[in-house]
């Protein structure tokens, strides 16, 4: 007989107390049950079940076999759910967390047309700076940028987060373009105002050349996005995220300022737990985030 039929079978007569309420519920006669039970203790060379004519009793043996059936068959009904749901239509509630100019500026774009191409996705996203505990939060997915320090997330690498300098064609025909990184000194520079050292800027350039310059401005925000408003009011030279700075210069509303000089580039990652259920759902937007932004 199948294993996996009779471990079944062995799982309902414990669970429903006879071998009477296994046959009825199997649609079986009792002495079918009765096989599948023998075939099993045979193959074992144990007994699993004390039979009196008023209730059965696990042996030792059968209380450990109970246990691990129950184990097994659930891992097997969770492996076919997993792979029927796989190849369905992705749907359900899709929870995820990201930074907020990432978030605001760059995914949301991305995850509307994620949801143009699957309709029966409904997504929640919390923007937020603060570092999240995913699965405690019931996360499906985050957007981290910079060091990992939870080992235990399943991390897919993504193009690193590269700050690049740039302002408004209007700022720089009335101010000029600097000619060198220290020229940025003599310049309105766009502060963010949560950065440790407010007053210069950390610039990697050719050859991995490093300057510290100082910098000076009128304007600071604790917020991305202000600051690329205020990159295309003409208030400044701002130091910005290239991704989200991307379109304004494509577009001509900003232009690059030092091209070859930015901020050093921080390490951007898709996380999520590794015991996640893989569904239709989840696997299609991972694919899609990390062909996106990867």
């Amino acid at each position: 007989m199948d294993k996996l039929a009779g471990m079944a079978m062995f799982v309902r007569v414990i669970d429903n107390g006879s071998f009477a309420a296994a046959a009825e519920i199997a649609q079986v006669s009792p002495a079918m049950v009765a096989k599948h039970i023998k075939t099993i203790e045979t193959r074992l060379g144990a007994k699993l079940i004390h039979r009196t004519t008023r209730r059965h009793q696990l042996t030792e043996v059968g209380q450990l076999y109970y246990e691990r059936c129950k184990r097994a068959l659930s891992e097997v009904a969770l492996a076919e759910a997993s792979a029927s749901e796989l190849q369905s239509a992705p749907r359900g509630r899709l929870r995820l967390v990201a930074p907020v100019s990432f978030g605001t500026q760059v995914l949301v774009p991305a995850l509307v047309d994620y949801q143009n191409a699957y309709p029966d996705v409904s997504i929640e996203l919390s923007l937020d700076n603060n570092v999240h505990d995913l699965v405690g939060e019931g996360f499906e997915l985050g957007i981290h940028i910079g060091p990992l320090s939870d080992s235990s997330l399943v991390a897919r690498p993504l193009t690193p987060y590269r700050r690049i300098l740039a302002a408004s064609p209007d700022y720089l025909a009335r101010h000029g373009r600097p000619a060198s990184p220290e020229a940025l000194a003599n310049h309105l520079c766009l502060g963010h105002s949560y950065w440790r050292m407010q007053d210069r800027w950390h610039l990697v350039g050719p050859g991995a050349e490093i300057r510290d310059v100082l910098i000076s401005g009128k304007f600071s925000t604790n917020q991305g996005a202000a600051l690329r408003m205020a990159a295309l009011s003409g208030a400044g030279i701002t130091l910005q995220p290239e991704l989200l700075l991307a379109a304004d210069i494509a577009e001509g509303r900003l232009e690059r300022v030092l091209p070859e000089w930015s901020y050093k580039p921080v390490p951007m990652y898709l996380i999520y737990a590794p015991n996640r259920r893989p569904t239709a759902m989840l696997r299609t937007v991972i694919d899609f985030l990390v062909e996106r932004f990867g």
